[in-house]
């Protein structure tokens, strides 16, 4: 089976050129990487271009984008990537092989938190057994799914925050996902920016806030205060 990555980005100049660096393996052999920019106002979209199949723009917000990436893709897999984020060098044949093996439909990687607190590595293996158990996977984990139960779920849902949460809803009621052991690296800047327990301590309230039935444009308002 034949596999797209799909790289939602907006400002993210300081991160692509690597991230998409890391990647060119995998072009090589065979798999397609889109970069859909979100209106970045910095050179996000021109460091891209030379380094993925495709570069496209969609209107902000990281579900539109991703959604626009899957409608442009060839693959009959999708993975959703952050742009902060490093995939294992392998990672095509461990999601089509592991899809394959374990005649499951969607899945997610085990994360690794790149930073310099210890402490990263204790909310990176609390991320991992939280997806063991409750089926759900966030973006830092790099969904991927098949394109034909990524339309049949109804896409990411369109809203400002807890679109991945929503989708693994969605995905779950056709089956658990596949967990993949193999790491990926995701970036700690957030967690270092803002402190540590802070930010986790946030994540956590929205997403019981979320499931709870709050709005999630009220949610995202919360989640761009804590950022500025």
């Amino acid at each position: 089976m034949s596999l797209s990555i799909i790289i939602p980005a907006l400002n993210e100049a300081e991160q692509i050129a690597a991230t998409l660096g890391n990647l060119q393996p995998l072009r090589r052999r065979g798999v397609e990487v889109i970069v859909v920019d979100g209106g970045s106002s910095d050179a996000t979209a021109a460091l891209a271009r030379p380094a993925a199949d495709r570069v496209i723009s969609a209107e902000r917000g990281r579900a539109r984008q991703m959604n626009a990436g899957a409608a442009a893709a060839q693959g009959e897999i999708l993975c959703f990537l952050h742009a902060d984020t490093r995939l294992p060098e392998n990672a095509d044949g461990l999601i089509i092989g592991g899809l394959a093996r374990s005649r499951r439909s969607w899945g997610r990687f085990d994360v690794d938190i790149d930073g310099r607190h210890p402490m990263l590595k204790v909310i990176a293996w609390m991320m991992n057994a939280r997806s063991r158990l409750t089926g759900i996977a966030t973006g830092d984990q790099a969904m991927f799914v098949t394109r034909s139960l990524f339309e049949a779920a109804g896409r990411f849902p369109e809203i400002p925050l807890m679109e991945d949460i929503a989708l693994s809803g969605r995905l779950k009621v056709y089956g658990r996902p596949l967990c993949l052991a193999h790491r990926l690296t995701t970036s700690g800047r957030r967690w270092e920016r803002h402190g540590l327990w802070r930010t986790t301590v946030l994540m956590w309230r929205l997403r019981l806030a979320y499931r709870l039935g709050a709005d999630p444009a009220r949610l995202a308002a919360r989640y761009v205060r804590h950022d500025s």
